[in-house]
């Protein structure tokens, strides 16, 4: 596939069996949910991801190797052909595709839950984290990679500062906050399982009451 236009609005994998859920309560209690990773580029969505994913015997997709996949094109090359509007309908378009084949652990680009029709469907099919890091450990993360599209400019801290006052106010809407610092990533994802696990009480004693 060479056009992002032609992403495959469903896989006819369909959902995870339960075989592939035994071994976690949490990943019992899922059901069909997925686990959604949101956060700004450097947040350590991919890396934690795959951690947890391993940890909760889950598969793990990352939304932007899947949309690659589909378009036959890098993400920057995207973004340099066909603008940043064609990349996010069809980063929306794939991440709702992949809700669809749950549970699973998804991680998502930086820009994704801003759209509020993604929210929406992450909401009915996953339980979305926010991995929250301050600013500095950010570009520390970033600076190690240059294929960030929206940081090739002249200034990309002063980029990174305005994306955190624009889009920390709406990934505070996520289920669940989980600060990504300075820390091994096995601690980080020692915090989402707490936290899953403390979300998953307060969902059944909500159902009983």
């Amino acid at each position: 596939m060479n056009n992002i236009s032609r992403f495959n609005p469903l896989d006819e994998a369909g959902g995870q069996t339960e075989s592939r859920r035994r071994g976690h309560p949490i990943s019992r209690q899922l059901g069909t949910r997925s686990i959604v990773l949101v956060g700004l580029m450097g947040a350590g969505k991919s890396t934690v991801g795959r951690r947890l994913a391993q940890m909760l015997k889950l598969p793990f997709r990352d939304a932007d190797h899947e949309i690659e996949a589909a378009a036959g094109m890098t993400i920057p090359d995207i973004f340099a052909i066909h603008g940043e509007e064609h990349f996010r309908d069809g980063e929306r378009r794939v991440i709702a595709r992949l809700l669809q084949e749950g549970p699973m652990v998804l991680a998502t680009g930086g820009g994704a839950f801003m759209n509020e029709e993604t929210r929406r469907s992450i909401a009915e099919h996953g339980i979305s984290i926010w991995l929250k890091a301050d600013l500095d450990v950010l570009m520390r993360r970033v600076r190690k990679r240059d294929s960030r599209p929206l940081l090739r400019n002249p200034d990309p801290e002063g980029t990174m500062r305005r994306l955190m006052e624009i889009r920390y106010p709406v990934y505070a809407l996520a289920d669940l906050t989980i600060d990504s610092h300075e820390a091994p990533h096995d601690r980080v994802v020692a915090d989402i399982i707490k936290a899953l696990s403390g979300w998953f009480e307060k969902e059944k004693q909500g159902s009983a009451e």
